[in-house]
């Protein structure tokens, strides 16, 4: 059977239609996703693999890291003075007989109050006590040295507040952070040495040994 021109153009016309549909139909499809992926991303909502956070945090986080760091850079202001001291029982320094009750320091010092092991405020002045080396508080390094930190806090207060104590002078007044330099002694005895004896503190023999 022939068909008019007619027919055969009107056959093209439907084909064309139909095809320019499906485009439009598959184009309108395209600008709805890429419509909805721009509008999560510009909300926030979006989590595709450039915004997906790390897989995985480190195995182990080492609580005290930072309280080490911090202690380091604090070793040249809080640190134990440099110095020797002398033979207590062969020198003759001076001293002076005192009597308060201690609290303890939460910050920036006081009248009467105590730091850490082996320093404490007194009448406004700072005492270190010369001979020993107690552990850190401001801050401490490890959980072992926090323990034993508040043990030796604890305890310098109790001693100091038993009864009065003498403050002897070490080999030199004041150390280079205008600390006073004191043994302190009740009877004859050293309280720093002690805190020693019961294992708080250590001899202090010239440079700071570790406590964790």
């Amino acid at each position: 059977m022939r068909h008019s021109p007619d027919f055969h153009r009107q056959i093209r016309r439907t084909r064309w239609r139909r095809r320019a549909r499906l485009d439009f139909r598959a184009a309108l499809v395209v600008v709805v996703l890429v419509g909805g992926v721009l509008g999560l991303r510009l909300s926030g909502e979006w989590r595709g693999p450039i915004d997906a956070p790390p897989s995985a945090l480190p195995d182990t986080v080492d609580p005290w890291a930072e309280s080490r760091r911090s202690a380091e850079l604090l070793e040249d202001q809080e640190g134990p003075p440099r110095i020797q001291i002398s033979d207590r029982r062969s020198a003759s320094p001076a001293s002076a007989n005192v009597s308060a009750r201690f609290g303890f320091c939460h910050s920036g010092g006081g009248t009467n109050c105590v730091v850490d092991g082996d320093t404490f405020w007194l009448g406004g002045e700072r005492i270190r006590i010369a001979d020993i080396d107690a552990p850190e508080t401001h801050p401490p390094r490890c959980a072992e040295e926090a323990r034993l930190g508040s043990a030796a806090t604890e305890r310098l207060q109790a001693l100091l507040n038993h009864g009065p104590v003498t403050l002897q002078i070490a080999d030199r007044d004041t150390d280079r952070y205008g600390r006073k330099l004191r043994i302190v002694t009740r009877d004859g005895r050293s309280l720093g040495g002690q805190l020693v004896d019961e294992g708080l503190a250590r001899h202090w023999t010239g440079r700071r040994q570790p406590w964790c």
